[in-house]
């Protein structure tokens, strides 16, 4: 498994693959923290906070992360090689696990840089600071919200060879759960369940994270969603065997 793992990701970076996702990725944060004048500008906004960070990663990494995911299998499937992949020693389990866990490291090495940007807040803050706790719980929920994002892209990848239908559909899937059950919500049929209905999404239990507070039903809700799709791309490797 810890050699597939590598192949993944060395396949990443030694293209240029890995390089512009982070480079996009930190790219499009930073013009939009620091250069463009806007809401999400800190300078502008007169506080110490890189809230607008984490109202735009989730945004980015919804084109970001189908595009880095849409290759895992689909790329297999149309070459061939997932043949010879599934004869090798792996169960499918760890060869699905493998290719999740490079792409999840690929999103975290894009997360680490924008340390710079909080550390450039920290210096430019007055003496009241900035809110740590809120910000480090912001992380925790953006790191487990591109998990769920990497989860649902292994899953469209297995699911077809081409690339394209693999990226249109993890970016689809991705965009509902985000916050496709607060447009739900909205519809007056749902008044009385509305709550029921808004903490089905993924953006209710992230915005309770971004408050710093880390709660279990929150990182429940996270790993569940995770496991559900890894194990509906189980399902869908299996079903090749069937």
């Amino acid at each position: 498994m810890l050699a597939l793992l590598y192949k993944e990701i060395n396949s990443f970076f030694s293209s240029l693959t890995g390089y512009i996702v982070i480079f996009i990725f930190l790219l499009s944060n930073g013009l939009f923290l620091w250069v463009f004048p806007s809401e999400f500008n800190v300078i502008d906004s007169g506080y110490a906070s890189i809230e607008p960070l984490f109202a735009l990663a989730p945004w980015i990494f919804l084109f970001l992360v189908p595009a880095v995911t849409m290759r895992l299998f689909a790329d297999e499937q149309r070459s061939g090689t997932i043949e010879l992949l599934l004869t090798r020693p792996l169960t499918d389990l760890q060869i699905i696990l493998a290719k999740y866990l490079a792409g999840l490291l690929l999103v975290l090495f894009s997360l680490l840089p924008t340390l710079i940007y909080y550390f450039s807040v920290v210096q430019l803050s007055d003496s009241t600071g900035i809110d740590h706790g809120a910000t480090l719980g912001s992380y925790i929920g953006l790191f487990f919200l591109a998990a769920i994002y990497v989860a649902i892209g292994v899953f469209a990848s297995a699911t077809t060879e081409n690339q394209i239908i693999a990226f249109l559909s993890a970016l689809f899937l991705s965009f509902f759960l985000y916050v496709g059950f607060e447009m739900i919500a909205s519809f007056s049929v749902w008044q009385n369940i509305n709550d029921l209905v808004i903490n089905l999404g993924i953006n209710e239990h992230y915005k309770s994270m971004s408050r710093g507070v880390i709660d279990t039903r929150d990182m429940l809700y996270f790993l569940s969603i995770i496991t559900l799709f890894i194990g509906l791309s189980k399902t869908v490797l299996e079903s090749r065997k069937w």
